[in-house]
């Protein structure tokens, strides 16, 4: 299956609860979602345990799907000084165990990411989702529970429509009006899969 795409993306929401990740595969302009899901790590009350859930997880995705690519959302600068130390070290394993297999990575400010997928910046997890959703074609039954996998989904796609190759023709574009969504999918109409 992995063989029939030009490109296969992972995306990862680093956490140390949870973390979200999604797998998009590239044929031409079309994006296909291959895998979306959570790790839960709550029950592991150490760090470093947590941790080394996530460098074998991260491994496992990699052996599963053998991306051309790995992209993390950076963690988000709160006034929570210990929080954010846990969330760049649940970052820095996912990179490792990326860049152990010599596999390419990058990462995206979260603001960065929603302007990618919604056009605007400051959009909630809510629309996020459900623009990925759209996108992506997923029925309402095939959507997560947590936002922590749309997220890392979210990741994935917004390096896709970043990347060189498809600036051109996936680049958002303003409109008389400004910002809204309606505006956002009028402006945008080589983002939308018909179902």
């Amino acid at each position: 299956m992995v063989g029939e795409f030009e490109q296969v993306i992972i995306g990862i929401d680093p956490g140390t609860n949870i973390l979200g990740y999604g797998v998009i595969g590239i044929r031409g302009k079309h994006i296909s979602l291959l895998d979306m899901g959570v790790l839960r790590l709550g029950k592991l009350d150490d760090h470093a345990l947590k941790l080394r859930e996530i460098f074998k997880f991260t491994e496992s995705l990699i052996g599963k799907w053998k991306p051309d690519s790995l992209s993390v959302e950076a963690p988000f600068f709160g006034k929570n000084v210990q929080s954010m130390l846990k969330l760049g070290r649940a970052q820095g394993v996912a990179l490792a165990a990326a860049l152990s297999k010599d596999i390419p990575v990058s990462e995206y400010a979260p603001r960065s990411i929603k302007q990618s997928i919604t056009g605007k910046g400051a959009a909630s997890k809510e629309q996020v989702a459900a623009m990925l959703q759209h996108l992506l074609n997923i029925k309402d039954d095939d959507m997560p529970k947590f936002f922590d996998a749309t997220d890392g989904l979210a990741a994935a796609v917004c390096h896709y429509l970043q990347s060189g190759k498809t600036m051109k023709t996936m680049a958002v574009k303003k409109t008389a009006k400004g910002g809204g969504w309606k505006n956002f999918v009028d402006a945008n109409p080589d983002r939308i899969q018909s179902k």
